[in-house]
């Protein structure tokens, strides 16, 4: 189908309303109880587009379109709508900040217990147990939040709703230190020996012929040693030294799933009264390819959006921010070297990915792609990486049953439901229950992804392989809305028309998917917003077209008689202007321009005939 983001969004928003907006009431939850981490996942699929498409915005009431208007009309007219959402979201830091002030980021209804027979208990230390997801979703929320309070503050003029704003502020500014702390105390070096058992997965994972283990090592070492370097010389902020790897180690960085075990409290100022900045880490300390993923896409909307983040964040925020972005750095570049480690054939080709602790499944497959395609667009990526990239992609969306049917029993649904397993490696010590973490994203990281490999190119061929993959994901996610009525409504996630699936109806919607689907939607819009890509062959065309239709023009210029005011002079400041309108779409949008250029001398043309017939009438 067609991805129409703007239409596509505003029918999720009039159907969450409907859910979630009872008699002047939010409703918090859904498929999942309430929790940190889906409240943010609620308020994200209202606070995403609006702060990243500008023709979403409301916090101008003015300004505010008529459809956007109509699809929140549930919260009263255009005036009262950015009113309604800063109470709602001051609702959310309420229900989740702690009586001495402190962010809660406990994932709460989201953990699972590892072993199946097993039930999670219910006491506040498990519940309260923080995952990266928190913090990663924090970091968007508040800090959309903040945008939007930037945005609104000047224009609004009763003291109450402006009081609100400043509250809103305070407690998202709050959250986002918290968070951002949380997030560095998280971020883990996994150094390991060449002949461990972590050292030989890595190892096997990038052999691609027939090195020796002793080569593998010290091509690994060559590598790596600029990274080594800068991680041992500029990483300081909640990394002890002993976690640096040595010169003879192997290593790999990321997220663990939580505070890492061993991990140093933070004691700058901007950290002085936060718990997260102090508490006992039990997360095992080695990346999780779901939460590097997860953290590096919560850290890029700062990294992204720089200067507008300056201005909303404070002095010891762009501190954190700082030492985030170099970590970010650090992990985009190390899974991306790991990624096409053998030029020739790349270790990501060999699907499915296996990670250091011997999990492998085409889930990891696609995030360690996530993070590559994240670091082309950071770096110019050339033809030959994106041509590969894209094979990578088509494979990863057959394997997914993407492009391809799903079967009674095909072991791809597990992707999609009930989502690939992350086990928590430390959660027993920390709450006496081994947990686990399912994620279900594959779908809507496929769009995500095809859509941001599109914006690398100026290949029409390879854009339309990437968009036809983001539609067949799209397909896929559409199979997959929630019914009501016996109708589909644009809310996920509904799995009963797969094979073998026609008992698994959910009432609720899973706002992690739903928020998902919103993430994919927007990444489509900002890549519709960007210009057409120019194909060489076709500006060479649209330049002999030019040349041909300006000579032909100042041809006609000199026949003509300066001082008429004939219909003759009219057709050629018409066609001037054509020409000089292809002129200036010539480098952005080429097809447009030579439509110009060919209409241009069309009317050239007709000019010429024109005055041969009028010789022969004489």
């Amino acid at each position: 189908m067609r991805i129409e983001p703007r239409k596509q969004i505003l029918d999720i928003w009039r159907y969450m309303l409907e859910y979630c907006y009872v008699d002047g009431e939010w409703v918090w939850g859904g498929r999942a109880k309430s929790n940190p981490i889906a409240d943010a996942e609620q308020l994200l699929c209202l606070f995403w587009p609006m702060t990243q498409i500008g023709t979403f915005s409301v916090h101008d009431s003015d300004e505010t379109q008529a459809d956007v208007a109509a699809a929140l009309r549930p919260f009263g007219e255009a005036t009262r709508i950015p009113r309604s959402l800063v109470e709602i979201a001051l609702e959310y830091f309420r229900n989740h900040t702690d009586d001495d002030g402190e962010p809660r980021f406990g994932a709460g209804s989201y953990l699972e217990a590892l072993d199946p027979n097993a039930t999670v208990p219910t006491d506040a230390p498990t519940q309260d147990l923080e995952v990266v997801d928190a913090y990663s979703m924090s970091i968007t929320l508040c800090l959309s939040l903040l945008f939007f309070v930037d945005s609104r503050m000047e224009l609004e003029i009763q003291a109450k709703h402006k009081e609100n704003l400043r509250d809103l502020q305070r407690r998202a500014s709050r959250r986002l230190t918290a968070a951002m702390v949380g997030m560095l105390r998280s971020f883990v070096i996994n150094s390991v020996t060449a002949d461990s058992s972590e050292g030989r997965a890595i190892i096997e994972m990038l052999r691609q012929g027939d090195s020796t283990d002793d080569e593998m090592a010290k091509r690994l070492g060559e590598r790596f040693e600029r990274l080594r370097t800068q991680i041992s010389t500029s990483l300081r902020l909640g990394l002890s030294d002993d976690a640096k790897p040595e010169k003879d180690q192997l290593f790999e960085c990321g997220w663990s799933w939580g505070i890492a075990d061993g991990s140093k409290p933070i004691e700058e100022d901007y950290a002085v009264g936060l718990k997260v900045s102090e508490k006992t880490g039990y997360a095992q300390s080695r990346p999780w390819l779901y939460f590097t993923v997860n953290a590096l896409d919560g850290i890029v909307d700062f990294t992204s959006r720089r200067a507008a983040a300056l201005n909303v964040m404070d002095d010891g925020q762009r501190d954190l921010a700082d030492a985030l972005s170099l970590r970010w750095e650090l992990t985009q570049r190390y899974w991306s070297t790991v990624a096409r480690f053998d030029a020739e054939r790349w270790p990501l080709e060999d699907i499915p990915w296996r990670t250091s602790d011997g999990q492998e499944s085409d889930y990891y497959s696609l995030l360690v792609m996530s993070v590559l395609i994240q670091d082309l667009v950071a770096r110019t990526a050339t033809d030959a990486d994106l041509l590969k990239a894209i094979g990578i992609l088509q494979e990863l969306a057959q394997r997914g049953r993407i492009t391809r049917r799903m079967s009674e029993g095909d072991e791809a649904l597990a992707l999609h439901y009930p989502g690939v397993p992350q086990g928590l490696g430390g959660s027993k010590e920390a709450v006496g229950t081994a947990l686990v973490l399912y994620t279900s994203d594959y779908a809507p990281l496929i769009i995500k992804r095809s859509l941001q490999a599109a914006q690398l190119t100026d290949d029409v061929e390879a854009r339309e392989s990437l968009m036809g993959l983001a539609e067949s994901a799209m397909d896929h996610l559409y199979e997959r809305r929630m019914m009501r009525s016996g109708d589909p409504i644009e809310l996920w996630d509904d799995l009963s028309t797969f094979p073998g699936m026609k008992g698994v109806r959910f009432d609720q919607p899973s706002w992690y998917l739903t928020e998902r689907v919103v993430e994919a939607l927007v990444a489509t819009a900002i890549a519709f917003e960007q210009e057409p890509p120019r194909s060489p062959v076709m500006y060479d065309y649209l330049l002999r077209l030019l040349n041909e239709a300006d000579h032909v023009y100042n041809r006609e210029l000199l026949r003509s008689n300066v001082f008429e005011k004939t219909a003759l002079r009219d057709r050629l400041e018409e066609i001037g202007t054509l020409i000089a309108r292809a002129r200036e779409l010539s480098r952005r949008r080429t097809s447009t321009a030579i439509s110009k250029a060919e209409e241009a001398l069309r009317l050239l043309d007709a000019l010429e005939v024109a005055r041969i017939d009028a010789g022969r009438s004489r």
